[in-house]
């Protein structure tokens, strides 16, 4: 490259394989000797870009039987979207008249500063606040990659613009103007800069040493596309060097000079006034983003010249065609329907359509799997859906496939971070049930010790913790892990969970991070921070409460959750590329300048691939555009950028799902553009089916028989058992829920944190009235006493007790304007023997008539059996009790039970205060339904003795729901599995 004159510059064809073909054209200039390419050095992009080109070098001398090389120097010009800082090349120990970096953790806490000191009291909470400033942080970045300074923010053409924009624009604007004003002002005091800033600095102090006194060394960039004013600058002076060259990936030398024009006018203008960027300018084609680099560099098309090698990995030079083709502007893509057949030739690209994502997921690890059993084929899926890569690892584990995913997760997605994140989330929710037992049973807690024990305590107390969430205290669980015999666990929990739990409202950030961290070493000891999400997150937090304490930060305890995932968020945890050396997983950043024999392009739907254009929430696109800073649309054409440069490899298959977890799915605008340049005649020869096809195949199994309706028939022995008047509604209703609960024992769980059910308030409702009953106390007093016993949370007794206290007083009134009937038992457990089983129950209330008869009373929650249900037997509650009474279940009672009555404390328009009325089972008044009265307890006794004579005495099976008009419980549905033979039966 030394002999050529003016600037040198190059472009690998999509098809050639960028890396690849670099190094087969790199090594036979620069492999002269021993110690050749030693001299050489290389401007990548980024770190994975270093490890792509390495790759790249170890295969080529592979191949050539080579025993040991000595590898060209790399040097990174930085990533800002991987956050990645100038390799050490670029930042020189003797560029001493540019200060130094500002740290960007520093900043963003500062910034939230400025912004409560400018907002004043219209300062939002510090969750939100502090996710402002980041957007300031990210926009300041934006305007300063693009070499925009704050001053252009006051020119007459941003302050022209901001009075025909609307007023939240225009308060963001000047918000935004007014804390970087600021800001600039502390940077020059702390004599610091922005990375972004000091960045172009350093390109431009590499720029003019180089142009200044070239170096003796060859110096060629290759791959970089940013098209930042500073980096283009310098790969200008790169590309004039003596033995410097500038090697563009993908750059399309065939498209024709009208379609070239056509891209628009990229950057490129005449005057200083006109704007960079034009309405009409095709900022979401693959190349627009080469067009803006190399006007920017000053560099003509014509003169980018042809890389002379390809890489072992390369494909017929016919797929440029029609790559070029495919991405033709909109005037262009006219003459589709003129292109010859070697212009749209796509031979060795398939297009994959599947149902669902968990389907093209199993699909394409088919196709990895399909791909490796071919000695030495690469293969790589690129897809920036993390949900997908996530499921094509494991699926791939099927196999023992392990894939490294190069893009990593986020930290708040890894064990240790999302146990600091459960710690933060303790803390803000003052041990609610949920995040607590969800902390304690975290797989790292007590990972190197005796776990076994640990689980086993956590699961006991869990079991008593379960049901409505109790007041938000660590003092009131301690009964609960007494209840549960677990007191010596749970004061050492305690002991750990307290100083976090002391961290109050408005607290410094740093002591809530020293909190946290403390408690999740006490917890979970070195495991917490061995592995790689491990050392992640201590350097994340070191970081972050380094920062916090050099810029006091105070934050709200309910905020810290929010706080934390966002910044975690941002942090990504790369594997240690332990996985199979020829399956990679690449998102579009780190998919750049790679290349396989099998590239599976996955996730090709509008929103993924491309995604969905944000809008900078700080700036409006007018005044962006006006900056000359390239709107939400460019990162579409860098995405396209990606895609064209996959779609080089000799095999590609393009993969879509057609419905997502939100609903059915638009198909990428690229791969509607391959749909189309294909034609209907061709889409069949190029469509991916049999790997659909086995997916849809490999789990498939023979149909299931038809599950039979479960008809337990457990022994005599088993069947006499105790019955309580309640059970004795389910065992005619529903014998199978029967025999789940009294025979088996079983008993559903309440969930952590559940609503009330209507059996918890029903209980409650049952504990105040018999302690008001006996106390004679205000019910109000009584109430909250029980209340409070049961540990009800506060929202809870907020949202509910107002309800059941209305209710109650009608319950109280009502029992006060009794004429002629006074209570005579509350809350009685009594017993009777009916052909030697044992029928008990209690009664909620019984009253005594003038005339000695008794009166049997019911309290309900919710809405009281209907006539039928009692008519049918489903329902015999008060009929059993009142055949007690008249027994002498009950001490000190006797009498015959004349009445019967539902007390319900559910809403009535009747009710003075809203709530409570009183039904009848018995058929009286103008009642169309109900037993009537002298039939009551006969027709009671009757159900009883069947009963008993068909299941408790007898032989009849346990049918599940042998009456399905029978209004039951659900909660042996999954035990009968109801949903196999429910309206199967035949």
């Amino acid at each position: 490259m030394g002999e050529r004159v003016g600037p040198k510059v190059y472009s690998i064809a999509a098809h050639r394989g960028f890396a690849d073909a670099l190094v087969a054209g790199l090594v036979p200039r620069y492999s002269d000797g021993d110690f050749g390419l030693a001299r050489l050095t290389l401007l990548l992009p980024s770190t994975r870009a270093v490890r792509t080109v390495t790759e790249a070098f170890i295969r080529h001398y592979g191949a050539e039987g080579e025993q040991g090389m000595l590898m060209p120097r790399t040097a990174v010009v930085g990533d800002l979207d991987l956050d990645e800082a100038l390799g050490s090349l670029l930042d020189p120990l003797g560029a001493t008249d540019i200060p130094v970096a500002i740290d960007p953790t520093h900043r963003w806490l500062r910034l939230a500063q400025l912004l409560s000191e400018e907002m004043g009291e219209d300062a939002p909470g510090s969750a939100t606040k502090l996710r402002l400033a980041k957007d300031i942080a990210v926009t300041m970045d934006r305007l300063l990659v693009e070499d925009v300074g704050p001053e252009k923010l006051l020119t007459e053409k941003i302050i022209n613009l901001d009075e025909d924009l609307s007023k939240h624009w225009q308060d963001s604007l000047r918000l935004f103007a007014r804390v970087q004003a600021r800001w600039l002002v502390e940077l020059e005091e702390l004599q610091a800069l922005d990375a972004a800033s000091r960045r172009n600095r350093l390109f431009d102090y590499a720029a003019r040493s180089w142009s200044e006194n070239p170096p003796e060394t060859p110096i060629v960039a290759v791959g970089v596309t940013s098209a930042s004013p500073a980096l283009a600058r310098l790969l200008k002076t790169v590309s004039q060097l003596p033995q410097g060259g500038v090697i563009l990936p993908d750059f399309d030398l065939s498209m024709d000079e009208p379609v070239w024009e056509e891209l628009g006018t990229a950057g490129d203008t005449e005057t200083a006034d006109d704007t960079p960027f034009q309405r009409g300018d095709a900022v979401t084609h693959p190349q627009y983003h080469l067009k803006l680099l190399l006007n920017r560099m000053g560099i003509a098309r014509g003169e980018v010249q042809p890389w002379h090698r390809k890489g072992m990995t390369a494909a017929s030079p016919d797929r440029t065609h029609a790559i070029s083709s495919l991405f033709l502007p909109p005037e262009a893509s006219k003459g589709w329907v003129d292109l010859p057949a070697d212009k749209r030739r796509l031979s060795g690209v398939r297009i994959m359509e599947t149902a669902n994502p968990e389907e093209e997921a199993q699909a394409i690890a088919l196709l990895v799997r399909e791909a490796i059993d071919e000695p030495e084929k690469r293969v790589a899926v690129v897809t920036p859906d993390r949900g997908l890569v996530r499921r094509v690892v494991q699926h791939l584990r099927r196999w023992h496939i392990e894939a490294d995913d190069s893009a990593g997760r986020p930290l708040s997605q890894t064990p240790a971070g999302r146990l600091f994140l459960l710690l933060a989330e303790v803390m803000a929710e003052r041990a609610a049930p949920v995040p607590l037992m969800a902390l304690l049973e975290h797989p790292l807690v007590h990972f190197d010790q005796d776990r076994g024990t640990w689980l086993t305590q956590a699961r006991a107390f869990e079991l008593k913790l379960r049901g409505p969430r109790p007041a938000a205290d660590l003092g009131e669980l301690t009964a609960k892990a007494e209840n549960a015999q677990v007191s010596d666990w749970w004061s050492e929990v305690e002991a750990i969970l307290s100083p976090m739990m002391e961290v109050r409202e408005g607290q410094r950030l740093a002591a809530a991070l020293s909190a946290l961290a403390k408690a999740g070493e006490q917890l979970c000891g070195d495991a917490l921070w061995s592995r790689e999400d491990g050392r992640a997150l201590a350097s994340f937090v070191e970081e972050l409460r380094l920062h916090a304490t050099d810029v006091p930060t105070h934050i709200d305890s309910a905020d810290l959750h929010t706080v934390l995932r966002d910044a975690m968020e941002a942090v990504a945890v790369r594997p240690s590329y332990g996985g199979h050396p020829r399956v990679a997983i690449y998102g579009l950043l780190e998919s750049r300048m790679s290349r396989a024999n099998l590239v599976i392009c996955a996730g090709l739907n509008e929103g993924s691939w491309p995604a969905s254009p944000t809008t900078d929430p700080l700036l409006a696109p007018p005044v962006l555009r006006a900056l000359g800073v390239p709107g939400a649309d460019f990162r579409i054409g860098l995405a396209a950028h990606d895609l064209a440069g996959a779609l080089g490899a000799p095999e590609v298959v393009l993969s879509r799902a057609q419905r997502d977890i939100s609903g059915p799915t638009i198909p990428s605008r690229f791969l509607l553009r391959v749909q189309a340049l294909l034609g209907a005649d061709l889409i069949g020869k190029h469509s991916e089916t049999d790997a659909v096809a086995l997916a849809q195949a490999l789990d498939h199994a023979e149909p299931a028989p038809l599950y039979p309706i479960p008809e337990p028939m457990p022994s005599a022995e088993q069947r006499k058992q105790r019955i309580s008047v309640t059970a004795l509604d389910r065992l005619r209703s529903d014998p199978y829920q029967f025999y789940a609960s009294s025979i088996l024992r079983l008993g559903e769980l309440d969930g952590l944190d559940a609503e009330p059910s209507a059996a918890w308030r029903g209980i409650a409702a049952h504990e105040i009235l018999e302690e008001w009953h006996k106390s004679q106390r205000p019910m109000t007093e009584v109430a909250g006493e029980v209340l409070q016993q049961m540990n009800a949370h506060p929202l809870m007794r907020a949202l509910w007790q107002p309800r059941l206290m209305k209710a109650l007083e009608w319950v109280e009134d009502a029992i006060a304007s009794m004429d002629g009937r006074k209570p005579a038992l509350f809350e009685e457990w009594g017993d009777m023997d009916i052909r030697g089983v044992s029928i008990f129950g209690k009664a909620d209330r019984i009253d005594v008539l003038e005339g000695g008869e008794l009166v049997i009373v019911d309290y309900k929650t919710g809405g009281p059996p209907t006539g039928k249900q009692v008519e049918k037997g489903f329902a015999l509650q008060l009929g059993t009790i009142g055949l007690m009474a008249e027994a002498g279940a009950f001490k000190n009672l006797t009498g015959s039970a004349t009445k019967f009555e539902y007390w319900s404390l559910a809403k009535s328009d009747k009710s003075d205060t809203g709530f409570g009325f009183v039904a009848t089972p018995i058929l009286e008044g103008s009642k169309r339904s109900g037993i009537p009265p002298e039939d009551f307890l006969p027709k009671a006794k009757e159900y009883l003795d069947d009963a008993l004579d068909r299941w408790i005495l007898g032989n009849e099976p346990f049918t599940a729901r042998l009456n399905p008009d029978a209004n039951v419980y659900s909660t042996f549905d999954q035990l009968m599995r109801l949903d196999e033979w429910m309206g199967r039966e035949a």
